[in-house]
């Protein structure tokens, strides 16, 4: 358990005060808005204060970048949990999660709920997966309670990586993906984080957040060709052909070999595992792709013909 801090973890309307990452983004702002609903006080952690969604209930702490230990540690004062949110993938990212974790720890969090990537591990071929891997090796050497969530591709990736001349293109062969929605990744964690506050049920697990079913991605833009009315082809790109079709976006060397291994990692059969966490945790079924872009049709407007 951790240390006892300066600040006790508040406690409002009788629940503990959980602070939720990433406030700003699709996921992080999600759970937090589902924690609220349900009576749990919430703080809400951002690098712009003013990204912050305005949630009734919440509370927004002042600018925590991952990496300053010490602007996270007086933003986590009070909290009994924290749900980390991955932060955005840079050079030097596990160096900023292993800041936010100590952070953490020294504020006096007793549980940690990491959002970490399916298959994570030290020789993942999806590189951003590696960082993964070693944030969650810190935590678990860390003095504190947690729970890793590794989510699989988002289905909101598939029409978005989906180019506007109707081709989905990347080096993952035939291999296959169970791609999750934003959505149920929410509605899992918020399980976990309410689970966590009556009891340890979840402490120690991991649990893969999947969709209901693994697919290539040939039938993800047969999917797609249905939904929008026009012809979406999947291009099986070598490494080669992969680096080069992605070298006009002038990004670094890193962030396109993470673009690149990500497919690869389809390729190598790393993301094809199918889990029932999700309908565990939440008591429904996963989506799918087809209720996915049903639910969502501005995920693919940008292949819409005028």
């Amino acid at each position: 358990m951790s240390p006892a801090s300066d600040t006790p973890p508040e406690t409002v309307g009788g629940g503990p005060l959980t602070a939720v990452t990433g406030a700003s983004g699709a996921l992080g702002g999600r759970v937090a808005t589902r924690l609220a609903r349900a009576g749990v006080p919430v703080r809400l952690l951002g690098r712009d204060p003013s990204r912050l969604p305005d949630i009734p209930g919440a509370d927004p702490a002042p600018p925590a970048p991952y990496g300053d230990g010490e602007a996270m540690r007086r933003a986590l004062a009070g909290a009994h949990t924290l749900f980390l949110v991955s932060a955005h993938e840079s050079p030097d990212r596990v160096c900023e999660h292993t800041t936010a974790v100590d952070a953490a720890v020294a504020a006096g969090v007793e549980r940690i709920v990491y959002v970490s990537f399916l298959g994570a591990a030290p020789d993942a071929t999806f590189t951003f997966a590696r960082d993964h891997w070693q944030t969650e090796a810190h935590i678990r050497t860390a003095d504190v309670r947690y729970t890793f969530l590794r989510d699989s591709w988002y289905l909101a990736g598939l029409p978005a990586m989906t180019g506007a001349d109707g081709v989905l293109r990347g080096p993952a062969g035939d291999g296959r993906v169970a791609a999750v929605a934003h959505e149920d990744i929410a509605d899992a964690a918020t399980a976990v984080l309410l689970a966590g506050a009556t009891g340890p049920s979840h402490d120690g697990r991991t649990y893969d957040l999947t969709g209901p079913e693994a697919f290539t991605l040939a039938e993800a833009a047969e999917e797609l060709s249905r939904v929008t009315g026009r012809t979406v082809t999947y291009e099986r790109e070598t490494r080669e052909e992969a680096y080069a079709s992605r070298r006009q976006y002038g990004a670094p060397d890193w962030e396109v070999a993470g673009w690149v291994t990500s497919y690869e990692a389809i390729a190598a059969g790393e993301m094809a595992t199918v889990s029932d966490a999700v309908p565990t945790l939440t008591g429904r079924p996963a989506m799918d792709l087809a209720t996915y872009l049903r639910e969502h049709p501005d995920s693919y407007r940008h292949l819409l013909r005028d």
